[in-house]
């Protein structure tokens, strides 16, 4: 952001800051409470050029710091995780790197195959357990999810399995279909363990823009994510809606795809994602 290299921070550099944010899909609302806190640091503190840009980044950050919202038991095993997304996020993909950093720490993991309406999904996901040495647990096409999730978490328990990740749909014929559908296998994973699913993770498409943040929210009420990885950010993606989602519905970000490798997943920096957003 080369406004803040100029001698004078005036009105112009604040309009145009204003529209750097929202073209970098930050949103209306978070931009406006962003500007307004640095502009009154600005005047108080009587900062100008590169510490105005200090002061932002700062405000960034404070944004993206949202406490955890996993209270679950950290000996619990398997420890669920509830995956959640719309296809073409990037949900499977995600799944599989996720599977693999958990292998890498040691840690042995099944795969859930709770996404049954369609062939294709059920499918991707043995490919991708394939790809990186995880058994998963699978049904028929069109076969009752919760069937899948309760399958797997007895094969899960009898194997002393760490991690059970579930993959979920993506796509009903309707948004109320596919949140009543995510809301039973959630309740299945309850029931055989009261304190499941101890996480959801809500796999968004960095590129999407302003629909991530519906997208965060309508999953949020649904099945109470309790964190996000963010996919497919690489140097074209402007990823700004991360802030409002943080802003908004305050979930915080927990791990970020940076390419196509296996290993390329990596926890989330809320500083330096700042500074590559602001440089």
């Amino acid at each position: 952001m080369g406004l803040f290299d100029r001698n004078k921070v005036d009105q112009e550099v604040w309009d145009e800051l204003e529209e750097l944010l929202i073209s970098a899909d930050v949103g209306v609302s978070t931009t406006t409470k962003l500007i307004d806190a640095v502009k009154q640091r600005a005047a108080v503190e009587k900062l100008d050029g590169s510490l105005v840009r200090a002061a932002l980044r700062e405000e960034m950050v404070k944004i993206l710091d949202v406490p955890s919202r996993d209270g679950s038991p950290a000996d619990a095993t398997p420890r669920v995780y509830l995956v959640v997304g719309v296809n073409g996020s990037g949900k499977t993909t995600s799944i599989a790197k996720l599977a693999y950093k958990f292998m890498k720490e040691g840690k042995s993991v099944l795969l859930a195959a709770a996404d049954t309406f369609r062939a294709a999904a059920i499918d991707q996901l043995k490919k991708q357990g394939e790809r990186v040495g995880v058994n998963v647990v699978a049904h028929q096409p069109g076969a009752d999810p919760g069937a899948v999730v309760y399958d797997a978490f007895q094969a899960a328990k009898s194997r002393q399995i760490d991690i059970l990740i579930i993959d979920t749909a993506g796509r009903l014929h309707t948004k109320f279909n596919l949140m009543e559908e995510l809301k039973k296998v959630r309740r299945v994973a309850a029931r055989l363990d009261p304190s499941a699913p101890h996480e959801v993770f809500l796999v968004l498409d960095a590129t999407t823009g302003q629909n991530g943040l519906t997208q965060a929210k309508y999953f949020t009420e649904a099945v109470g994510v309790t964190g996000i990885i963010l996919a497919k950010l690489d140097g074209t993606a402007k990823g700004g809606i991360v802030l409002a989602i943080c802003d908004e519905i305050h979930v915080p970000i927990k791990l970020v795809g940076v390419g196509e490798g296996m290993e390329d997943i990596v926890s989330f920096d809320a500083a330096s994602f700042v500074e590559a957003l602001t440089s």
